[in-house]
């Protein structure tokens, strides 16, 4: 196929999770979930489904998830459009642990998709997943995952509940109407309804986030029920071929484009020996009715495709973005940038103190919830090259500062500069593997002041060199696996890469960092 004619999947490369797909007019928005990182709630904007910009983050409140664990705070937003108004739901986790789930859901709203939103208002809790459906008569009605601690096994979803909000009142209000107990693919989530002819809709993912993810479709003549399963469910799934490029295929969402052409978007990952570094991502197919009323990958089957025919929509590529080099010398952090639980307070993240670099003062260290002084952004290549330059006079051990591979606090990779009694300044190696931690036995004597650090990714492995000054790299021995960077029993994040001080002290000694480049290799993977 002409490559002006076809989608390449994944459309939103690295982190890019849960994705949820709206057409306004001649616009098409995807957002995703972000979980403990801030800003929350990325919105991706197209004109023609093949490019794809950053265009803004919807849940910008700096008060909500300090404190909250790993992979908790903003799961599955889904965003609508009626009468003029967006509309945003979404959960906010403040602990996931079996069996229960501490989560409540929100809703904002906004004139237009780039603010100003809304305060948000509480809408239920106990549950996740929640979708906000605006039906012909101007009813609307919050679906999400009904969850059921009682339910024997891990999976304690008992399917999909629904009730009706009023935004007069801005609460729920009436009956809570259990619609859907899910098939024998189970852990059915991601609920959206869609209304095409009379026939309500259904749209859920089922099989888990794993290898056995899947889309379930199921229609009704009424909304509130019951709903007939697709005879031939599910309707996309990787789970029975280990070798597609594109796996977990799950948790999709519908738009018809103004040509009447349809598609899903997904989520799907590309994992390196069976392991997702890059974290799921975001992907389209393009999608058919039948005569008899059933929703179909136009390529048949159920699987998904890498390439996928584009829409009869004009070429509307984006200007660079500019994300592959920081050189900080704006007064604001570039949008690539993401930190943990909070906003980058200025008062520890300055571009303005030193003009031309980036310092920033010690705060808690990497297994902190709550005052972690870092900045990141995803890996979104397989093979890649990560470096940036820092001067930083350490005093005493207990402040560091320098590159990291974080995936979560049970998992990351950190090159840093340090202070040892005998050796003064030096370069350390800590790292996280599953929980358990290990200060690996190196310690280089760093003389000069302008220490230049580096990551080299391969797939799964990474190699690390520094250059004092203006001397040549030099390679820190041995490669370090990433293998544990990635969602197999770790979470439901990716991999990400930056830069981060701490001064467990409390004494906020600082590092100022001269840039930051990310420069992608060949593709690598699989």
């Amino acid at each position: 196929m002409d490559q002006h004619s076809v989608i390449t999947n994944p459309v939103l490369r690295g982190f890019h999770p849960d994705p949820s797909f709206i057409r306004v007019n001649d616009d098409y928005y995807i957002v995703t979930s972000t979980f403990e990182w801030y800003p929350g709630v990325p919105v991706y904007h197209s004109k023609d489904l093949r490019n794809w910009q950053h265009l803004t983050n919807i849940v910008t409140r700096n008060t909500q998830f300090q404190g909250n664990p790993d992979s908790c705070s903003v799961w599955a937003p889904a965003l609508s459009y009626y009468n003029g108004v967006f509309y945003l739901v979404y959960t906010d986790v403040k602990r996931s642990k079996y069996p229960f789930k501490d989560a409540h859901n929100y809703l904002i709203t906004a004139p237009t998709i780039e603010g100003p939103w809304s305060e948000p208002i509480f809408l239920n809790s106990g549950n996740f997943d929640p979708s906000l459906f605006h039906d012909d008569d101007g009813r609307k009605w919050l679906l999400n995952v009904h969850w059921d601690y009682r339910i024997e096994g891990r999976n304690k979803s008992a399917g999909i509940a629904m009730q009706e909000y009023s935004p007069v009142q801005e609460k729920l209000i009436g009956p809570i109407y259990k619609i859907f107990d899910g098939t024998d693919l189970r852990k059915t989530e991601a609920p959206h309804i869609y209304k095409h002819h009379d026939d309500y809709y259904l749209m859920t993912a089922e099989g888990g986030t794993g290898k056995t993810h899947a889309v379930t479709v199921a229609r009704s003549k009424k909304i509130t029920g019951p709903y007939e399963v697709d005879p031939l469910n599910p309707m996309l799934t990787s789970a029975h071929n280990e070798k597609l490029y594109l796996q977990k295929a799950g948790h999709a969402s519908l738009v018809e484009t103004q040509t009447g052409e349809w598609y899903i978007a997904h989520l799907c990952s590309r994992p390196i020996n069976g392991y997702s570094i890059l974290g799921r991502e975001t992907a389209l197919q393009r999608v058919f009715w039948t005569d008899d009323g059933w929703l179909r990958l136009e390529c048949g089957g159920n699987e998904p495709e890498v390439e996928v025919k584009a829409p009869d929509l004009p070429l509307h590529p984006f200007p660079n973005e500019n994300n592959e080099y920081d050189d900080f010398d704006d007064e604001q952090l570039h949008p690539v940038w993401n930190t943990l639980r909070a906003a980058p307070d200025y008062s520890w993240c300055s571009l303005t103190e030193r003009k031309g670099y980036l310092r920033i003062k010690g705060g808690e260290s990497l297994h902190s919830l709550f005052d972690q002084h870092l900045i990141a952004r995803r890996q979104q290549d397989f093979r890649c090259e990560v470096k940036t330059a820092l001067e930083f006079e350490p005093e005493c051990f207990l402040q560091m500062a320098g590159l990291v591979l974080y995936y979560n606090t049970d998992n990351y990779l950190y090159l840093y500069l340090s202070h040892d009694e005998k050796k003064k300044k030096c370069l350390q190696i800590m790292r996280c593997v599953r929980g358990e931690f290990e200060h690996l036995d190196m310690c280089i004597p760093i003389e000069g002041t302008l220490c230049h650090l580096r990551a080299v990714i391969d797939d799964e492995k990474v190699q690390f060199s520094y250059a004092c000054d203006h001397e040549e790299w030099t390679k820190v021995a041995g490669e370090y696996s990433i293998l544990h960077h990635s969602d197999e029993g770790n979470g439901f994040t990716g991999n990400f890469v930056g830069i981060c001080v701490q001064d467990m002290q409390g004494t906020k000694k600082y590092a100022d960092f001269d840039y930051f480049s990310y420069q992608a290799k060949s593709n690598g993977g699989k």
